[in-house]
């Protein structure tokens, strides 16, 4: 018997119950003159209801069971996202773009997005761990979480969580002051290779997250030896741009996302972007375009805590399903200039065992883990 079926069959019951001991209440202060006469009237007096009960029965009244979407067509409730870093963040960015979409395409109603930063998204990730078999729990993550797990020697990994859905890819840019001498990456490149230890780079990401990543495999590529990198690891893009603009560093790299209004307004420079194709609204050539053969993306999903319901599973995999099916997400997707990249449930379960293996051969390879 289905979920719904029992609840019309409760409700039903809850109403004949109510319907017929308000009757019988009624029945006991008629006054009879005759054993005849009150059987006839308890007769009429209870045939609708049993008729009734009947009724609402087979037309199959349902209830509201609150916090399931699936087939119902029910908008999910009691929903929270968790962002492993601060407000503000490209992670942050994405939850509540997310959050939003779900709300507006009443997919979901009164989704809480909260903030628990700390050591590169494992404290975060620690968090949703913890939270062993609470189905009404995300935890918007991404590649920095992959990497940062290995360099924290992070307890908990993301082999431990439940993926529910990748969601967007963004591409890393190389990004210098407008002031910079390099007005092409060919010329940023000239002088890295010649002093490596003099053309600081910096990242607004811990070691082991995107921003790191991408310059080491810059460097590798180029042929500049990756433990020669002088990597400078910022809070975040606002405390990057900030040490970018004050000439702290030759270049940078993060999500284009993160120097928009610096780009429009003529304050950074961006040489190359990452991507296999060119960034919307950013006037430069991809790293292919330049000459070097190395494409590298940033990405973005969704993991839910370890030891969740099938049905549970079912439903936040439905639920983003839904959403990146939504008018509203494809208008959020187009304006914030993600990419999207999606990939459902065991898709992306793949995919993240896939990244796991291939971040950590990087990292083994810089010498920053040995796992």
């Amino acid at each position: 018997m289905s979920v719904t079926s029992t609840n019309t069959i409760t409700s039903a019951a809850i109403i004949v119950t109510w319907l017929t001991g308000y009757r019988v209440m009624t029945l006991r202060n008629i006054p009879t003159k005759g054993l005849g006469m009150r059987k006839s009237i308890v007769a009429k007096v209870l045939a609708p209801v049993l008729v009734l009960g009947l009724g609402l029965t087979g037309c199959g009244i349902s209830g509201q069971s609150g916090g399931t979407s699936g087939d119902s067509g029910q908008a999910v409730t009691g929903l929270r996202v968790m962002v492993p870093n601060t407000p503000g963040s490209g992670y942050d960015l994405t939850a509540r773009t997310a959050a939003k979409s779900m709300e507006d395409a009443k997919l979901a109603r009164n989704i809480e997005v909260f903030n628990v930063p700390g050591a590169g998204g494992t404290v975060g990730l620690q968090r949703v761990v913890n939270e062993q078999g609470n189905g009404k729990l995300l935890m918007q993550m991404g590649l920095g979480v992959v990497g940062a797990a290995f360099t924290n020697n992070s307890a908990a990994t993301l082999k431990d969580t439940t993926p529910i859905a990748k969601l967007i890819e963004e591409p890393e840019a190389v990004v210098v002051p407008a002031a910079s001498p390099y007005q092409t990456l060919d010329q940023l490149v000239t002088a890295w290779k010649a002093d490596p230890r003099a053309v600081a780079v910096g990242g607004g990401s811990s070691p082991g997250g995107p921003d790191h990543l991408a310059p080491h495999l810059l460097a590798k590529t180029v042929g500049v030896d990756p433990k020669q990198v002088n990597f400078v690891s910022y809070d975040g893009g606002g405390e990057l741009l900030t040490a970018l603009l004050g000439g702290q560093i030759g270049f940078g790299m993060s999500g284009a996302g993160e120097f928009a209004d610096q780009i429009q307004a003529g304050q950074v420079r961006v040489l190359a972007v990452t991507g296999a194709e060119r960034s919307p609204g950013v006037e430069a050539p991809t790293l292919r375009e330049a000459g070097v053969e190395l494409e590298f993306t940033n990405w973005r999903g969704l993991v839910a805590p370890p030891g969740i319901t099938d049905a549970d599973k079912q439903t936040l995999v439905k639920l983003v399903d839904d959403m990146h099916n939504s008018p509203e997400w494809k208008e959020a997707v187009k304006k914030n200039n993600f990419t999207d990249a999606y990939l459902p449930g065991d898709q992306f379960g793949t995919f993240l065992q896939q990244e796991n293996e291939r971040v950590a051969g990087v990292l083994r390879e810089l010498g920053l883990t040995t796992a």
